[in-house]
């Protein structure tokens, strides 16, 4: 298994309590921090990754208690990443990720180019060294939490004069979905859209019984779920794929789906992020 699948991530809603955050046009940071951090846990619960939050209400978490809470969950472990979510103010545009200087690039560049996909212009993920001692980081969550993967991901400016305000009122769960995604890619977990359910295995269950529970073939189970056998074991989470998800059989092309799904093959391409008509045996293919 490769090692990174055995990642923990906790959230970080940025600000709470007294400390608001920057407020502008109608946007409460620390509001709109919670929103997203909640919005990537049940994501991440969806599929089956072990998160935490660091606040899950209007709570004020200073400087000293939010590494400490951040680092409660899973440890100080280098198997821990911590995303700390922020709304950015001073008049510019776009978002702005920065990773520990302790970390390389790799997933502060996956999250940029999810972001990107989901509309929203990158200004640049980068580090910051502490000016007194350039060997540790500027920001204090990413100092004081040694070991850990910590990245701080402002989606953009709250007092932009271009497109921030409107992502951030109206396409807010698209750009935390953004993440969601990054994470995945990250850890080598397969991603599917918000709607998938997901069940946990208990005594007594064959992939058969589950599979005539919802509706599908043992065989859309398997692929599904990347099962080489039909052996399980209790408490597996298993995802039972939506309508919205098609596995390719033989025989499929994207002419026949767009057709079969009323939809077109301009569509589904756009949809699977697909750059040829090529198809695989057992390939998930989102539908709609």
């Amino acid at each position: 298994m490769d090692e990174r699948t055995k990642k923990k991530v906790v959230i970080d809603a940025g600000h709470g309590g007294k400390d608001s955050g920057t407020v502008n046009n109608g946007i409460v940071e620390k509001d709109y921090t919670l929103k997203i951090s909640k919005y990537i846990k049940k994501r991440l619960d969806e599929l089956g990754i072990d998160s935490s939050l660091t606040r899950t209400g209007d709570e004020l978490l200073d400087q000293s208690s939010r590494p400490q809470r951040a680092q409660s969950f899973y440890g100080k472990g280098d198997d821990v990443i911590i995303i700390s979510n922020h709304l950015n103010a001073g008049g510019g545009d776009g978002a702005e990720i920065i990773y520990s200087l302790r970390n390389n690039d790799t997933l502060s560049k996956k999250i940029a180019q999810e972001l990107e996909n989901a509309g929203q212009n990158v200004r640049k993920y980068y580090q910051k060294r502490l000016p007194s001692n350039p060997s540790k980081d500027y920001y204090y969550l990413l100092r004081n939490t040694p070991n850990n993967e910590t990245i701080i991901v402002e989606y953009g400016f709250t007092d932009s004069t271009g497109n921030d305000i409107n992502l951030i009122k109206n396409k807010w769960e698209s750009l935390a979905e953004a993440v969601v995604k990054a994470i995945t890619s990250y850890l080598g977990v397969s991603y599917s859209q918000q709607g998938n359910n997901y069940y946990t295995v208990v005594k007594g269950d064959t992939l058969w019984s589950i599979a005539r529970r919802y509706g599908i073939t043992v065989d859309e189970l398997k692929s599904a779920n990347n099962l080489k056998s039909n052996l399980l074991s209790i408490g597996k989470k298993l995802m039972i794929p939506s309508n919205n998800v098609h596995i390719v059989k033989k025989g499929d092309t994207l002419y026949a789906l767009a057709k079969e799904y009323n939809t077109t093959v301009s569509n589904l391409k756009k949809l699977n992020n697909l750059s040829s008509d090529l198809l695989s045996i057992g390939q998930k293919l989102f539908v709609k």
